[in-house]
């Protein structure tokens, strides 16, 4: 089976904060970013908690390109896109599983939490 890598935009509650990022475990980044796991990131200091938008590479390079592609649009394009796919804005996370095991399945190493 071949590994796919995606794209993702994160909101806050009020969607005026988006992040985009890239990965290839897109499960396991958002369960990383609703738990703040990492404390002083972007995520965890504006509290962008909710996925609202993804899409699948086949492989890293298209994934990362993608990314920075779209980190260099304008806010309104950001929104149209998202607007495409989620047009309520909602965490398109909610019915996956979120159980506590889940969050062993990171490959990275996490930093001891505070």
């Amino acid at each position: 089976m071949k590994k796919l890598w995606y794209v993702y935009i994160m909101a806050n509650k009020s969607n005026k904060v988006i992040y985009i990022g890239c990965t290839d475990d897109l499960e396991a980044r958002i369960i990383e970013h609703k738990n703040k796991v990492f404390k002083k990131s972007f995520t965890a200091r504006y509290n962008c908690n909710k996925l609202v938008y993804f899409e699948e590479f086949e492989n890293g390079l298209e994934a990362s390109k993608r990314e920075k592609q779209v980190k260099k649009w304008k806010r309104g394009w950001k929104d149209n896109l998202i607007n495409e796919m989620n047009p309520s804005w909602m965490d398109i996370s909610l019915n996956w599983s979120n159980s506590v095991n889940s969050i062993y399945k990171i490959k990275r190493f996490l930093p001891t939490q505070e």
